[in-house]
């Protein structure tokens, strides 16, 4: 099972938040707060925060400036999952990543189950990498980033976490690019 390393020292990651929304402000954007708010608690550094209307090229856009940028090791993203019209984010997430974490929308999927039952299959959620960066794309709501990170994210961005976690591949995300 997994497990916290007590003997390992724990390396704070770069976060940027992204919010995307046609309906939220940055005064009222609860859900980039709860993720900002855990990701500091959790000791870890918010690198960068934006918000944008719900507009695939400019989303895309922001994950390739973030994804280039050194100081970001990690991009979170909250709205624009769902199936709507407007739900683009997942789509803009896809036209940036190198590799696609397939499993992370399932381990989403079967954390929201326990919470909201069936209700879950109308979440999108997703992750992936580009250019030694991942990149994951959460729900609009409170609730779906609390669980994203509770459950999810915040143990795999603990080098401590056991048996494996993604801090200690970052070195050998973009090892494709360099010479050999």
């Amino acid at each position: 099972m997994s497990s916290i390393d007590e003997t390992r020292t724990f390396i704070p990651v770069r976060i940027a938040i992204l919010t995307v929304s046609d309906s939220r402000s940055p005064e009222d954007d609860r859900s980039g707060d709860t993720l900002v708010e855990r990701l500091e608690a959790a000791g870890h550094v918010l690198a960068d925060r934006a918000m944008l209307r719900d507009d695939r090229a400019a989303i895309a856009e922001k994950l390739r400036e973030w994804c280039v940028n050194p100081d970001v090791d990690v991009v979170i993203s909250t709205g624009g999952t769902g199936l709507t019209g407007r739900d683009v984010t997942v789509e803009a997430h896809r036209d940036v990543y190198e590799k696609e974490i397939d499993a992370f929308g399932t381990v989403f999927t079967h954390v929201s189950m326990a919470k909201i039952g069936t209700s879950a299959v109308q979440s999108r959620a997703c992750g992936g990498v580009a250019n030694g960066t991942y990149l994951f794309a959460l729900p609009g709501s409170t609730g779906a980033c609390r669980d994203g990170w509770d459950e999810i994210l915040s143990l795999q961005f603990d080098y401590r976490h056991r048996p494996c976690n993604f801090v200690e591949i970052f070195p050998r995300l973009d090892e494709h690019r360099r010479r050999k």
